[in-house]
This record gives C-alpha cells, sequence and structure tokens, in this order.
C-alpha cells in the first residue's frame, strides 16, 4: 500500500476526518520515485481517483474515471429559459456568481443578432483564441465542435497546463480520441469533456439537446502530456496529429495496461 504523505493542495469538498473537517479532495501518495513494477507511480489522488505518472518518454499523467458532459463555448450551451439549450442555465452559476458565462456588471451577456445564436448566453471556456474580442463566441471552444477535457487547477502542480494534448480511450470499445485540455473543471472531480470528445468515444453519437446528453461510464482513460501545448488553442486536425503522434510516442493502449490496475 502506498502511505499518505502530505494534503499540500487544500482543494476540493471538506471530508469528515476524527470529527473535524480536513480538506483532501487531492493528496500526494506514495513516493513518485518508485513504481509498482510493470506499471506506472501512483501520484495523487482527485476525489476517489488515482492519478498515476510514467516517467517514459513523453512523461504522461494518467486516470481512469468516466466522463460527464461539459458545453461550455458551445453558442447554444445556455439559454434564459432552457429554450433548446444544450444544458440547464442552473448549472452555469447562478446571480451573483456566473462561472460560465461571460458577464457585465454582473449580469450575464446575450449573443446579438450577428453572432452564431441570437438569444442565448455568451458561454465561455477558460482557454481562449486571444485573435477575437471578449464579447466574439469564436473567442472561446465550441464544446459541440472541439474535442477538449476540463480538469481541476490542481494538476498545474504535476505540469499540466491550458493547452496541453490529451489521449482518451474508452476501453468499453476500443475507441481512441484526442483532446486539448480547455477548461477547467471542478476542483475535486476527474472525468470531464465536452459533447464532441464524448461523441467521438461513443457508438452511437447523442444529438444536441436538453436532457438527452448521458455520461459516459467508467472505463474512460485519460492519458495527459504535461508540456504539450502553447496555452493556446488548437484546430481540430492539429490535436489529432500532435495527440496521435504523443501517444504512438508513450506506447499507446499496450501502455496503458502496463500502467494502471
Amino acid at each position: 500500500m502506498f502511505e499518505l504523505l502530505s494534503l499540500l493542495l487544500q482543494v476540493g469538498p471538506l471530508s469528515r476526518v476524527a470529527g473535524a473537517s480536513a480538506a483532501m479532495a487531492v493528496a500526494l501518495i506514495g513516493n513518485p520515485g518508485s513504481e509498482i513494477p510493470g506499471r506506472c507511480a501512483a501520484l495523487a489522488t482527485v476525489g476517489k481517483v488515482t492519478v498515476w505518472k510514467r516517467e517514459a518518454s513523453p512523461t504522461a499523467i494518467v486516470f481512469r474515471s468516466g466522463m460527464t458532459i461539459d458545453v461550455d463555448g458551445a453558442p447554444k450551451a445556455y439559454h434564459p429559459h432552457d429554450t433548446g439549450a444544450l444544458n440547464q442555465l442552473a448549472h452555469a452559476g447562478h446571480a451573483g456568481r456566473w462561472w460560465a458565462l461571460l458577464t457585465r456588471d454582473g449580469q450575464p451577456l446575450l449573443q446579438g443578432p450577428d453572432d452564431p445564436a441570437p438569444g442565448y448566453y455568451m458561454s465561455m471556456t477558460s482557454l481562449q483564441n486571444s485573435a477575437f474580442p471578449e464579447t466574439d463566441p469564436r473567442r472561446y471552444l465550441d464544446a459541440s465542435a472541439v474535442p477538449y477535457v476540463a480538469l481541476p487547477k490542481a494538476l498545474a502542480s504535476f505540469g499540466v497546463h491550458l493547452g496541453d494534448l490529451v489521449a482518451v480511450v474508452n476501453e468499453s470499445n476500443g475507441k481512441v480520441a484526442y483532446a486539448i485540455f480547455a477548461d477547467q473543471g471542478p476542483k475535486d472531480r476527474l472525468g470531464e469533456g465536452s459533447l464532441y470528445l464524448a461523441n467521438q468515444l461513443r457508438n452511437t453519437p447523442v444529438p444536441d439537446a436538453l436532457g438527452t446528453r448521458q455520461s459516459l461510464p467508467r472505463g474512460i482513460v485519460y492519458v495527459l502530456f504535461p508540456g504539450s501545448g502553447n496555452r493556446r488553442p488548437k484546430t481540430r486536425e492539429q490535436i489529432a496529429a500532435a495527440g496521435a503522434r504523443l501517444f504512438e510516442r508513450w506506447g499507446g493502449r499496450a501502455a496503458i495496461k502496463g500502467c494502471i490496475p
């Protein structure tokens, strides 16, 4: 067993320990320099998910989880009345704290007549295209058109930053897709991807409509390549080509089997 060394990153929900509260969403475990024979070194836990690291070339951070669906950045992500939206407005925040919407003076902004989805809110992603102004929907990565993952800020401690590339494997059907780290996710959870990425991994894509999207079950493996990006968006073609090269160099699916239980 690995011995808990330290709770260095105080993120995530509070857990009860001996009747007291303690922030334990992310904890370093084991000795990062000592590996289980034939596997990666256990590096940390985020929520209930173990994060592993393999000191191969290229170095990769690996974990197995499910996949909840992120629609942020899509023109039709959120609507004032949920009309035709990809997600319910309640998932974008609330008055005084809108984390998924562009706001001005605390009020979420609506798209205008020249925008892709007039009357829908302007939805943001953490990774942005600075070539476009803040109020242009093209500044943000469209979850319905771009394969991306959302990750907690805590992974920055392991060298993972916005714009880095990810290989994502669905173990149930063998499908592999490539993505970019484009959105900050909940601090206590791993396993979140854009609608486009989820549909790449499914046998049958799910319609882009409120209430029809389903999370993918466990058995989704994420292989993150720290330092592989430049903190800028990439096209789908660039993501796929660069991600595939990195995954092949790392060892592909065979390396996953030798990395995590």
